[in-house]
This record gives structure tokens, C-alpha cells and sequence, in this order.
């Protein structure tokens, strides 16, 4: 399994959405470091109940597209899989704008940016054995550049599975716990 370098953001731009309560502004370090602990999907253990990573995507009609995903947190970055053939995977592959929202007990977070379709097979080697650890049994496909596994989410539609790699410019969260706040940060573009 090859290291992947840690993806570090710049913020360029902090915004304060909850000033007009007196609430303070959150820190991406509190986030950063909540998601570099893991979300588990698992009943009970990572969000109201379990937790839920939602992508959307845009049509071909310029409509929005949402579904659940298996996202993974993973080097700074969220990680994605899906089928080509899947809408979302259309979707991807025509216009590569998309936003991953999840929830967990300490907050809600919204991530904005642009999905890049990941085929380095030392790349979806780690990927592969990162989602093994979380729970799911997940290995290279024989093409070496997308994934199998016995089973997956039905939205995912059938293997092999194609990686993404999230590429934010902006992300908002917003406090679920005391003492609250919602925060907007935009990031340096790769």
C-alpha cells in the first residue's frame, strides 16, 4: 500500500454565518480533525444514529442529482466510489462540479468542489484497503484502476467501481453541539 500525501488547503476566506446570534466562528481544525477520526456508516456510531454521506450532482437538464454514498475521509480529502454507469457516474463524468454533505453528531458539513476520477492503481490500492479497514470488504478490480467487492450500496450499481477524489474550494459547517455556529470557508484553488 503506497502513502498518499496528505492534501493541505489554504483558506482564503473565513465567513462567520452565525455573527448575528454572538456565536463564534468555528475552526477548520475542529473539523478537519472530527473527520480525520473516521464516520462510520455503522448503526449508532458516527452520526444521528449512523451516519449518511449524500453526493450531488448535476444533469444533463442542469438539475441536481442526490444519492448516498460510501465516502472516506482519508489524507485531508473525501474519497468517493461509484459505477460509471450509475447517473451520478454520468453526471461525473460530464461535469465534474459536485457537492459531499454529511452529518455527524458534532456537526453538519457541506463540501464544494470538483470530483476527479482516480485510475493510479497504487492510488486505488490504498483507497481499496482504507474502505477495508472502515468495514467494507472492498479490493482492486483485476483492471487494477477501480474496485470490487462482494457487495456494495445498490445506489453504486454493479462493479467495477470508479474512485473520486473530492477537490473542495468551499466548505460550510454547521454546529450541532454547544456553543453552535455555522461557518463558511472557501479554499485556494489547486
Amino acid at each position: 500500500m503506497r502513502l498518499l500525501p496528505v492534501i493541505r488547503r489554504t483558506i482564503m476566506e473565513t465567513t462567520n454565518l452565525a455573527d448575528l446570534y454572538g456565536l463564534p466562528t468555528i475552526d477548520w481544525a475542529t473539523i478537519e480533525g472530527r473527520l480525520a477520526r473516521g464516520v462510520t456508516q455503522a448503526p449508532g456510531t458516527g452520526g444521528p444514529d449512523r451516519h449518511t454521506s449524500w453526493l450531488a450532482t448535476v444533469n444533463r437538464d442542469g438539475s441536481p442529482h442526490v444519492t448516498g454514498v460510501g465516502a472516506l475521509w482519508f489524507n485531508g480529502t473525501y474519497w468517493f466510489e461509484t459505477g460509471e454507469r450509475t447517473r451520478k457516474g454520468r453526471n461525473l463524468a460530464r461535469d465534474p462540479r459536485c457537492t459531499l454533505s454529511l452529518a455527524t453528531n458534532e456537526f453538519d458539513l457541506t463540501m464544494e468542489g470538483v470530483a476527479e476520477k482516480v485510475t493510479d492503481p497504487a492510488t486505488v490500492a490504498t483507497m481499496a484497503a482504507q474502505w477495508s479497514a472502515q468495514g467494507w470488504p472492498a479490493r482492486v478490480d483485476e483492471s487494477g484502476q477501480a474496485l470490487t467487492a462482494d457487495y456494495s450500496a445498490p445506489s453504486a450499481g454493479p462493479p467495477p467501481w470508479a474512485i473520486y477524489r473530492l477537490t473542495a474550494h468551499q466548505a460550510t459547517s454547521i454546529l450541532t453541539i454547544d456553543p453552535g455556529g455555522a461557518t463558511r470557508w472557501r479554499f485556494d484553488l489547486p
